[in-house]
């Protein structure tokens, strides 16, 4: 796919409307309107600062601080707020909320969102939750960019008995964008998500945590000596506090289960170093170098150098 991407020759939505203008909303609204996903975009915020930063960069036609009349007359919401603010979201802008619309989130926990959501919704309204696997660690409306999401995941994951072509209908809509779309349940993605991105943040977090707390090692020499691996930990460790901390509490089973099985790993790991088993740790590196050359190969990053990705580059 080029670098631009090709705008459609007929919007997705007539009107649409993105809650959250932070870097993932923000991107959304860049993308549409880049590729004419949506004919009318419409952005809604409880922040005054960020309304009034979202008309000065002109990313929607329509911005407003009431969620109710935000959604009102739209064909798709999209919910790009932490995912513990969901259910109160969803509360609020019910009223406002036509028969027919299609309603979906951002959120990187889809169990949660959904047993927080749908008992909101009112009858013939059409709830079909996604994720997209795609972000920086950067936030706020001024961090987003249109290709944000181009080459990456976007998965959903439609509700019981939900309508397949609403489900088809917001597909299109993320594959504008060059997303590549996958469908799985709920259940599943919580799964997935928990060992490939869930308990990755945790373990960043943690261990800049550790070297920031290490009374030998003074905070400047941290900073000052960071290799390629620790500073890469830092990057991930800079993601949204609130969203995080959301995201853990949101999917606490599937986390606490992955995070069991880390720790047998590491201790497994710890032996190997104590008892000079070289083999063993040879066999780990292969294997997790090959996983590497998987991720390259699929697309998903590049072997360049700092991950390959330049958010700079990419807004270009």
């Amino acid at each position: 796919m080029p670098d631009q991407l090709r705008a459609l020759d007929v919007p997705v939505f007539e009107r649409l409307t993105i809650i959250g203008l932070g870097l993932i909303g923000s991107s959304i609204a860049r993308a549409a309107r880049r590729a004419n996903a949506a004919k009318i975009i419409v952005a809604a915020d409880i922040s005054p600062d960020v309304c009034a930063r979202v008309r000065e960069l002109g990313l929607a036609d329509e911005v407003s601080d009431d969620l109710a009349a935000a959604v009102s007359h739209s064909d798709c919401v999209i919910l790009c707020v932490p995912v513990g603010a969901c259910g109160a979201v969803a509360a609020a802008m019910a009223p406002g909320l036509k028969p027919g619309a299609i309603v979906s989130d951002v959120g990187s926990v889809k169990g949660a969102v959904v047993a927080a959501v749908q008992p909101h919704l009112p009858a013939g309204v059409h709830f079909i939750p996604a994720h997209p696997i795609a972000g920086t660690e950067h936030s706020g409306p001024d961090a987003g960019f249109a290709t944000l999401f181009k080459n990456r995941w976007l998965i959903l994951t439609p509700v019981e008995n939900g309508d397949s072509a609403a489900t088809e209908k917001l597909a299109a809509f993320w594959k504008a964008f060059g997303s590549n779309v996958e469908v799985m349940d709920a259940a599943h993605h919580d799964l997935v998500l928990a060992v490939t991105s869930h308990l990755p943040h945790l373990i960043a977090y943690n261990i800049v945590g550790t070297a920031a707390d290490l009374e030998e090692v003074t905070q400047s020499e941290v900073i000052k000596f960071s290799a390629s691996g620790f500073r890469d930990f830092t990057r991930i460790a800079a993601s949204d506090p609130t969203m995080w901390r959301d995201v853990f509490l949101n999917n606490r089973d599937a986390v606490l289960e992955m995070l069991g099985r880390f720790n047998e790993d590491l201790s497994a790991l710890q032996r190997a170093i104590r008892w000079g088993d070289g083999d063993a740790l040879f066999n780990l590196f292969s294997r997790t170098r090959a996983i590497r050359r998987s991720i390259i190969e699929q697309g998903q990053d590049t072997a360049a150098p700092d991950f390959g990705r330049h958010a700079a580059d990419e807004k270009k």
